[in-house]
């Protein structure tokens, strides 16, 4: 069964409907999905959730958008979650200069304190990587020593130069979406392709980025199947095998999903 390894149920636009969804996982062939934090607020919410029902984890962090608000009363409320077996990484955490919510600077500030802070816990990290390569690459350079755990790449949609040099870390995994679908993820399609098979994840990030056909629409963990296909496709497998690929990829990264 698929492991969905990046969801946002606690998003207004689920409410009064996650327990349905949640309770109708198995008839979508769904094992497992990861709730995603971004802020204080969300990680304690999906905390909340993998505490409620059994196939929810969580991940948690402050999201680059919010870095401007990140205080150390937060990473000590992050690591006391983190004393949770169901919260399996930090995240999602990065950089994102599409929409410069928070400065820059501030943003990679609080980006290192937080590999600092997952490394500090021995937690995988989820980032958040959206028009800032450059300076992305270059943090995780100069930090190479906080990646011991391993890092996801989450709804990647950099290039192939830039994939291959995420690559020369160890423990880096890339995630992929909706997006993957479009008609026009040509050049996402050939960054699949050139990625070793034991990297790659899929997700939904529902609510945002609901696959074709359904694009525009909200997005769902149902929909998740749509990306498993499209990778099976891509890669010249079966579904099946695309989903057992996917789900030990996902359990290999994020250690505690797989504690029984």
């Amino acid at each position: 069964m698929i492991i969905d390894s990046h969801t946002h149920l606690t998003d207004q636009r689920f409410e009064g409907e996650v327990q349905t969804i949640v309770e109708t996982l198995p008839q979508f062939n769904i094992e497992k999905i990861i709730n995603v934090g971004y802020d204080m607020p969300s990680s304690r919410g999906s905390v909340e959730l993998a505490e409620k029902y059994p196939r929810v984890y969580a991940a948690v962090g402050i999201h680059p958008h919010d870095s401007k608000n990140a205080s150390a009363k937060d990473y000590e409320e992050i690591a006391e979650f983190v004393k949770n077996p169901k919260v399996v990484a930090i995240g999602e955490i990065g950089l994102d200069y599409f929409y410069d919510h928070s400065p820059r600077d501030t943003q990679q500030k609080v980006f290192v304190e937080q590999l600092e802070l997952a490394h500090s816990l021995d937690m995988p990290v989820a980032i958040h990587l959206r028009d800032a390569y450059p300076d992305m690459l270059r943090i995780l350079q100069q930090n190479r020593g906080l990646l011991k755990n391993g890092f996801l790449l989450h709804c990647y949609s950099g290039d192939q130069d830039y994939a291959a040099e995420f690559l020369k870390f160890t423990g880096a995994h890339f995630s992929f979406g909706g997006t993957l679908t479009f008609k026009n993820a040509r050049h996402t399609v050939e960054v699949l392709k050139m990625l070793p098979r034991e990297t790659l994840l899929v997700e939904t990030d529902c609510p945002y980025l609901a696959p074709d056909p359904f694009r525009g629409k909200r997005n769902e963990p149902k929909y998740i199947n749509y990306v498993v296909g499209k990778i099976g496709d891509i890669l010249a497998i079966s579904t099946e095998n695309a989903v057992e690929m996917t789900k030990r990829n996902t359990e290999t990264l994020f250690a505690r999903i797989a504690a029984k």
